[in-house]
């Protein structure tokens, strides 16, 4: 973690020529403007101007000037690029000219989210998410062929899993780029593959999934192949998830469990949150199908239940398994503690825990389970249409998502 000054020493000592600015759009996808070094002091004190007119969902063109001020704490170096005159990142909040915060920065909504949870409630919450992608064949003009890399099943090893190399890479580079990686495994479906890395605060952890798309994109691309982070790439083959598991850790008492109440605000409104952590069409493809629960529901250990506590001896998460990887991590975990903090502070009761084999139809229809929504429109609808997620977004930034 970087103060100011340190980050500048560090640009001086380090023969850093480039520093790249990062920013999230609403769709949850990495943007950047570059600076030399020169630069970066005014960075730092005034911020660096951008038309966030040409960001879709941001501005219009006559609002459209826009200041990004760089977060210290996140300046790591880009391994890719040459050794001698670095390139460095740091990700940036964004402001009105005046210096108000952009309502409709998402990094920064997530960094309010995190602070009303430590300060208010005593609590944090620690998220980590478990994404797997798909590794695609190029075709002859350098586009995604949709002919997977290898036919490999589940945990299969070489020769039959040609990911091996690709994943070390990216472990690698996760590791130079200061995030721990922990386990990396082929999938169930074909040139499909699962890379999951150490567990963090919220926007820790929303900063390194952006940073772990990106390095699996760059390394993908490197090797002469394509990386899919689609939900549901073919209709008959597994789809690709993002799970996502949360901590509950109280500060002023480490004794005190708010699990079950974490888990019974999250349930109360995962119908209306459910827009943001599935936001495609294809999203919908791959809900009720291999492994991708729909019914509304939580178990120990069981993964065909939307939500489960995963067996551990070291501490009590809970895995909520219905998001996939074209999920904004920020707004999708700014809803999750609000959700969560709504659980504790109300003092809710989850619903029976769900034992059975949800997949199995027959289990199902024993019961009298409520589903997420099943299709895009339908969780348009319902998100714009709820109370809660205005309150935590802001209708400014519901409508602009929405539109």
């Amino acid at each position: 973690m970087y103060t100011k000054s340190e980050v500048i020493d560090f640009i001086k000592e380090e023969d850093v020529k480039f520093i790249r600015l990062a920013f999230i759009t609403l769709d949850g996808k990495q943007k950047n403007i570059s600076i030399m070094p020169d630069k970066l002091e005014d960075a730092f004190s005034n911020g660096i101007s951008f038309d966030a007119s040409s960001i879709e969902g941001f501005q219009t063109p006559d609002k459209s000037d826009m200041f990004l001020h760089p977060d210290p704490a996140t300046l790591s170096i880009i391994p890719w690029r040459p050794t001698t005159g670095k390139v460095v990142r740091m990700f940036c909040d964004i402001t009105y000219p005046d210096g108000t915060p952009y309502e409709k920065d998402c990094r920064h909504l997530l960094k309010k989210a995190v602070a009303l949870a430590k300060d208010k409630y005593q609590v944090d919450l620690m998220f980590g998410s478990e994404i797997e992608f798909y590794l695609f064949k190029l075709d002859e003009n350098g586009k995604s062929s949709k002919e997977p890399f290898d036919q490999a099943g589940y945990m299969d090893i070489a020769p039959e899993d040609k990911g091996e190399n690709i994943r070390r890479e990216i472990c690698f580079t996760l590791e130079q780029m200061g995030i721990s990686p922990e386990s990396s495994h082929h999938e169930e479906g074909p040139g499909q593959n699962e890379i999951d890395f150490h567990y963090g605060n919220a926007l820790i952890s929303a900063d390194n999934t952006i940073t772990f798309k990106w390095i699996v994109r760059t390394k993908a691309a490197a090797n002469g192949l394509y990386a899919d982070f689609s939900p549901k790439p073919f209709p008959n083959k597994p789809g690709s998830g993002m799970h996502i598991n949360i901590s509950c850790h109280n500060i002023a008492d480490s004794e005190k469990d708010y699990t079950n109440q974490m888990l019974a605000g999250i349930i109360k409104h995962i119908k209306e949150i459910t827009l943001f952590l599935n936001p495609s069409e294809n999203s919908y493809h791959r809900i009720g199908e291999c492994k991708a629960p729909k019914y509304i529901s939580w178990a120990k250990e069981n993964r065909s239940a939307l939500i489960r506590i995963p067996a551990s001896k070291n501490e009590k998460r809970i895995e909520l398994r219905s998001p996939d990887p074209k999920a904004n991590p920020y707004l999708a975990f700014t809803l999750l503690i609000h959700a969560a903090i709504e659980g504790i502070r109300e003092n809710l009761v989850a619903p029976e825990s769900i034992e059975e084999n949800l997949f199995s139809q027959s289990a199902a229809s024993r019961k009298t389970l409520e589903s997420i929504p099943g299709s895009f429109e339908e969780a348009k609808k319902i998100a714009a249409n709820s109370d809660f997620v205005k309150e935590v977004l802001g209708e400014s930034l519901l409508n602009a998502y929405l539109n």
